[in-house]
């Protein structure tokens, strides 16, 4: 009948990759938000006696709306909050929880996303990604609708009442970045850094530690300039030509929306991906600093990280993408480094998360005690393992067309790239297709963008780039 409104099907919330993320105002809203932060509120209940949060949000657009729609639904349910003053990084909020001794960090945040997107993630006690089972567990009480009554909740009130306490979770990073460096040695060398925050929440802390880096987008820009937030090297190319038009220029870090990814350029302005941070960390915690444990990698990374924990005699596991699954294995074992393909690395004596600024300033404190350039420093880890090189190629295709790829994947009628034949395949999360020991091509759909990635490694980049064109051709996309 006319004037009638029409029910709206309810949104089924589910986490992805890393976190719950959704389009602003489309399906990422207060009331979405509310309801995952019910759900997260009677799990605490259930879980703990005394639950509390630590809770954040980045950069992007109504980030406070948001957290201070998370801080009124958890009050309103008995839980204490400890609420960030203006934006910080995931790291930062992982940190906080493990610092306030709370039972879970909240963080709105879509990371890497477009602008338009924002999201939700949930971190553990122990400071770094909640694991995957609990998770499930909050997603299964998603209530269709929230408990209203949380829009009575005053935060003054409940802060003049001692359940909510407003912290400076940037504050608490930066002492713990002190006391974990030698800042000095960064600075009283004569290196020169550059910096591009991408607009994200990183953007104050090496203004702060470091403040005479070369600074790029480190201003608040929640559009990010229509460009999304992930630092490979198609999305930097104005740090690139920044880098090299300089001429001075000795290394330069980038970091995402939330800053617990990175991105890195050597002196010429040339992208060194993650695979190659991956290798230098682990080169410089064993050989440089008598440092040992396992090293936890997931699913799309380099095999040079097997050939170095080889030549090192470190113990390798490789999971699946996502850093929850390394998370799981770093607060229960001995590991020196956890990482993935994406640019989220972690490593011992910090928290089990990744952070983009904190192993960026590893790389940078590694060129300033050893005196050497990035360059000089990959070639030492090239004499470990040989030459290499990886990229990956993120396709947007149609869900029939991603489906169709993943079928002939599945269904094991993919013998060859172009004209090589197939020696092996391993499905534990995609599928990789080795040509040889060293040169492999693997296929993904992502857990959390309408993408189909495709990654290849092989000697040099011209072999990867052959590989990605006759995958591509083969495969129709």
């Amino acid at each position: 009948m006319p004037g009638e409104f029409k029910k709206q099907k309810m949104t089924k919330i589910k986490f992805g990759t890393d976190g719950w993320r959704a389009i602003i105002a489309k399906e990422f809203t207060v009331d979405n938000v509310a309801r995952v932060t019910e759900a997260t509120a009677k799990w605490l209940k259930q879980n703990y006696e005394k639950p509390s949060v630590v809770v954040g949000h980045d950069c992007r657009f109504a980030g406070e709306l948001f957290t201070d729609t998370v801080a009124k639904v958890l009050l309103s349910q008995g839980v204490k909050v400890y609420l960030s003053q203006g934006f910080v990084s995931t790291p930062m909020v992982s940190l906080g929880a493990l610092n306030y001794k709370s039972s879970l960090g909240i963080i709105i945040t879509a990371s890497h996303n477009p602008p338009e997107y924002n999201g939700y993630k949930l971190k553990g006690s122990y400071g770094g990604p909640l694991l995957p089972d609990k998770i499930e567990e909050i997603e299964a009480i998603i209530p269709d609708k929230a408990d209203s009554s949380y829009n009575q909740v005053n935060l003054s009130v409940a802060e003049s009442e001692g359940k909510l306490q407003y912290v400076n979770l940037e504050d608490d990073y930066c002492r713990k970045v002190e006391e974990s460096f030698d800042l000095d040695a960064i600075r009283n060398s004569e290196l020169e850094f550059a910096y591009d925050a991408m607009f994200g929440a990183g953007q104050n802390v090496i203004r702060r530690l470091l403040p005479e880096t070369t600074m790029l987008h480190c201003e608040h820009n929640p559009s990010f300039e229509g460009q999304a937030p992930e630092p490979i090297a198609k999305n930097l190319v104005e740090f690139s030509e920044m880098i090299n038009l300089a001429g001075n220029i000795d290394c330069g870090l980038a970091t995402d929306g939330d800053a617990d990814r990175i991105g890195l350029f050597d002196a010429e302005g040339k992208f060194v991906d993650s695979h190659h941070i991956i290798l230098l960390l682990i080169h410089y915690l064993v050989k440089y600093k008598g440092m040992n444990g396992k090293v936890c990698t997931a699913f799309s990374s380099s095999v040079k990280v097997k050939a170095i924990c080889e030549a090192y005699g470190l113990p390798l596991d490789v999971v699946k993408i996502g850093f929850k699954y390394i998370a799981g294995i770093m607060i229960s074992e001995d590991v020196l480094l956890g990482g993935e393909e994406s640019g989220g690395i972690a490593i011992k004596g910090h928290i089990p998360e990744r952070d983009g600024i904190w192993m960026g300033l590893v790389i940078w404190e590694f060129m300033a005690k050893s005196g050497k350039t990035l360059q000089e420093l990959i070639d030492e880890v090239y004499e470990v393992v040989g030459a290499f090189s990886v990229d990956r190629n993120d396709l947007h295709l149609p869900d029939s067309e991603k489906q169709r790829v993943i079928n002939l994947c599945k269904e094991g009628k993919v013998d060859k790239i172009g004209n090589r034949p197939v020696i092996r395949v391993e499905d534990m999360d995609g599928f990789k297709f080795f040509l040889t020991e060293n040169e492999w091509l693997m296929v993904r759909p992502s857990g959390t963008e309408p993408l189909l990635r495709v990654y290849a490694e092989a000697a040099d980049h011209n072999g990867v780039l052959k590989l990605i064109a006759d995958a591509r051709a083969q495969f129709g996309i």
